[in-house]
């Protein structure tokens, strides 16, 4: 079996305690550290003997009096392993560390709630007999990719780089050649102006995020977010300091009035949208209260953080321009992703703003990043230019326009006397109203139960009377959405009797 790194220790020759001893032992303790894992590889006999210098029978030794206690075991032509048996005793010899850093208090953190859960971990379990589903997730099919030619493409820019010796930091708002390919496409199909100095890449659109709060925020700014919203960015902006307003939404998207109110009686330094489908309702904003929202932003002098991820597969028929598209005074803040054409593996985004924003943000990135990942950029680039991705896109596009269709069918047909989905959606959610007998404290749990992870209002929102969930269909096939379906059933007619019985 190759072992790939050699195994460091310590032994102290001259010593009162024999050597093969000293082997043991220190495995022994490596072993109740927590260094060395049940199933861990060790050495060949032969291989450490060499290492240390001694003779192989010093090392059989120590070996075979390892095994013996169960410490080791031994596989004929694999090798030596750390044994399971010492699963127990490696975790109850694990002493938690007490916490001496100086961590600052002032800085908000995400909750555990915001943390990613187990669900990968439960999903990961061959143990399972039945697959935890997540509901909730507005993720792409990474079975959709077109590996092979993500594949070549990988291969060109490998070459490419490296026998070009281009390899090194280069720019922190990204490669050229991804920078010019993403414009390309926002200026040629959703009618932006931009040019290079107005895009950065970013690793996502959460890092656009958190770059564009960190720029705005203060102790002192206001930043508005929906009544629900996305809640990583309501994280992000308490994270960089800023004081949260919330204004109401509706079938045509945000409240102007509303939001004008709050421009009178609070010092609104920005707010947070995501019109193309608004999270997590998925609701598309009318043109009108764009344009609305964009002349608040000249007369009241805030910023609009426009959130454009995945509106290059929205689903509804006519795609209606960006904000940032509609700005001629740099009020807007672009903030795209390539994470649901593609997979968020991938970690491309991007940032469009005036030219000082996109320094300010290159600055910021070569403190937390230096610069990307030049590899995956330059493959990326090459799939925009020749158009791979752009016929990615289409085909994805009526993939999952029916897999929408399926799903609005089957919750027609299994899940109409418990919830209603809401219309004029787009995105890769929909949202649906419960039936005011459906608890929503209980559901999360009891969802799991039927192995199925859910996400309702309250996790869009710190106060708010909606009583709804968002369900994700990207990234189940028809098969796997029906089963989800059959098990949200199993829970709404769980909670259904319980309501019947009190």
């Amino acid at each position: 079996m190759l072992r790939p790194w050699n195994l460091n220790m310590e032994i102290v020759r001259g010593s009162s305690t024999p050597i093969h001893i000293q082997i043991a032992e220190t495995i022994v303790n490596e072993i109740q550290r927590g260094r060395f894992l049940p199933g861990s590889v060790l050495p060949g006999t032969r291989e450490l003997a060499n290492k240390l210098q001694l003779n192989r029978k010093t090392v059989v030794q120590a070996y075979d009096e390892l095994i013996s206690k169960g410490w080791l075991t031994t596989e004929s032509k694999r090798g030596t392993f750390v044994s399971s048996r010492v699963l127990m005793v490696n975790q109850s010899s694990k002493v938690n560390k007490p916490l001496f850093m100086p961590i600052s208090a002032s800085k908000h953190r995400l909750s555990v709630e915001m943390l990613p859960d187990d669900y990968i971990n439960k999903q990961a379990n061959p143990k399972s007999a039945v697959s935890y589903l997540h509901l909730s997730e507005d993720i792409p099919d990474a079975r959709l990719i077109p590996y092979p030619l993500f594949s070549r493409a990988m291969r060109h820019a490998t070459n490419s780089l490296t026998r070009n010796n281009k390899l090194h930091y280069s720019d922190a708002r990204g490669s050229i050649v991804l920078r010019k390919a993403i414009l390309n496409m926002l200026n040629m199909e959703r009618g932006f102006h931009a040019d290079l100095e107005h895009i950065c890449i970013v690793r996502g659109s959460q890092m656009g995020v958190f770059l564009a709060a960190h720029l705005l925020a203060d102790a002192d700014s206001c930043f508005v977010v929906e009544q629900l919203h996305n809640p990583l960015a309501r994280e992000t902006f308490k994270n960089c300091g800023a004081k949260l307003l919330t204004v109401g939404h509706n079938e045509h998207g945000i409240q102007i009035d509303a939001l004008e109110k709050l421009c009178i009686n609070h010092p609104v330094k920005a707010i947070y949208v995501t019109p193309h489908h608004q999270m997590p309702t998925a609701v598309v904003m009318t043109l009108e209260n764009r344009k609305a929202l964009l002349k608040l932003a000249e007369r009241y002098q805030f910023v609009i953080i426009e959130d454009g991820s995945g509106c290059e597969l929205d689903t509804h028929k006519n795609m209606l321009p960006s904000i940032a598209s509609l700005d001629n005074n740099g009020h807007v803040i672009y903030v795209g992703s390539l994470s649901k054409v593609l997979a968020p593996g991938f970690r491309i985004g991007y940032i469009v703003a005036s030219a000082p924003i996109i320094s300010y943000c290159a600055s910021d990135i070569s403190m937390i990043d230096r610069h990307g990942n030049t590899m995956i950029e330059a493959a990326i680039a090459e799939l925009l230019h020749t158009g791979e991705i752009k016929r990615h896109i289409s085909k994805t596009a009526k993939i999952y326009q029916e897999r929408k269709a399926h799903l609005m069918h089957l919750i027609q047909t299994e899940l109409n006397e418990f919830c209603t989905p809401m219309q004029y959606s787009s995105g890769l959610g929909i949202w649906l109203d419960l039936a005011a007998h459906i608890r929503l404290d209980l559901l999360i749990q009891d969802a799991e139960k039927q192995k199925i992870i859910l996400r309702c209002a309250h996790y869009y929102s710190e106060n708010t009377t909606a009583s709804g969930i968002r369900l994700g269909f990207a990234h189940l096939n028809k098969d796997e959405m029906t089963s989800a379906v059959h098990r949200l059933k199993d829970v709404f007619m769980y909670q259904s009797k319980i309501a019947l019985s009190a």
